[in-house]
């Protein structure tokens, strides 16, 4: 009798992980998507309850749609925990507390009902974390996993290039201090590294310009790089990215550990080694 329990309470944990983890599967795709446009309709209630004059118009319709939400939300929270092995590595994981964090607002209204506007707003500001469920469900699309992961990759020449930006903007704002100097704007060194920040990137806000036609010059040779420095980044996480795409993986996440992105051919997970 107990192993009959026990296997019944296994094929409704594998069945219902399939459905929330898994996105290869017709009814795993049905969920992200329903979740999605959940999140989006959550999203879009919050700032119209932001509105002064939609809120006092509409405020009870949009609070029925904020207790629906939440009640889904709180079902696939608890659906989570249950479909996976290790619980407690989900909910203390960084998408775990953002998923707890984004279904506690209504109930934290119930229990401190009228207690002034400041509490309500971050109330509501702790609703739009739900947003971040959108970012969990990039997981799930395509290959934004490979880009994720090619930017982890090449964080170490970012970092590298950064700091030569950095120095190059060190360089370029003590140059403007001597040739403009104090009279036309460039009054320390900090100021004139803050003008080449924004110029290098191509913001140029106006609050500070070169005068004497030698700092024009600079500002120009400022501004071509620019354009330059704009897409070096960029090539460095697109040929990662190329690198890393020759590598075909899926949406399939492990039920014992929650790793994902695993190979297309893979049969074990490579965080845990349980069957997939």
């Amino acid at each position: 009798m107990a192993s009959t329990t026990n296997k019944i309470q296994g094929g409704f944990r594998h069945k219902l992980h399939t459905i929330i983890y898994e996105a290869d599967t017709p009814a795993g795709r049905f969920f992200d998507v329903m979740l999605l446009v959940l999140i989006l309709i959550s999203v879009v209630a919050v700032m119209l309850e932001s509105v002064a004059g939609i809120r006092q118009e509409y405020g009870e319709e949009l609070q029925v749609i904020e207790w629906v939400i939440t009640i889904f939300f709180t079902l696939e929270y608890i659906g989570r925990v249950i479909a996976v092995k290790q619980p407690l590595r989900y909910v203390f994981s960084f998408y775990g507390i953002i998923d707890f964090l984004a279904t506690i607002p209504m109930y934290v209204g119930l229990v401190f009902p009228g207690s002034g506007s400041g509490l309500l707003l971050s109330v509501r500001a702790i609703r739009l974390l739900r947003i971040f469920r959108i970012l969990k469900l990039v997981h799930f699309v395509g290959a934004s996993n490979q880009l994720l992961e090619a930017i982890k990759k090449s964080r170490v020449k970012i970092a590298v290039f950064l700091f030569s930006v950095i120095v190059l903007c060190i360089i370029f704002g003590t140059v403007m201090y001597l040739v403009e100097g104090p009279d036309n704007g460039f009054t320390s060194i900090p100021t004139s590294i803050y003008w080449t920040i924004v110029t290098l990137t191509t913001v140029g806000f106006g609050d500070i310009t070169p005068v004497t036609p030698l700092g024009q010059f600079v500002a120009m040779v400022i501004m071509v790089l620019g354009y330059g420095i704009i897409a070096v980044p960029t090539g460095l996480v697109t040929a990662q990215f190329m690198k890393d795409s020759r590598i075909d993986t899926n949406t399939q996440v492990c039920h014992n550990c929650s790793a994902y992105n695993h190979r297309d051919d893979a049969k074990y997970c490579y965080n845990c080694g349980a069957h997939l």
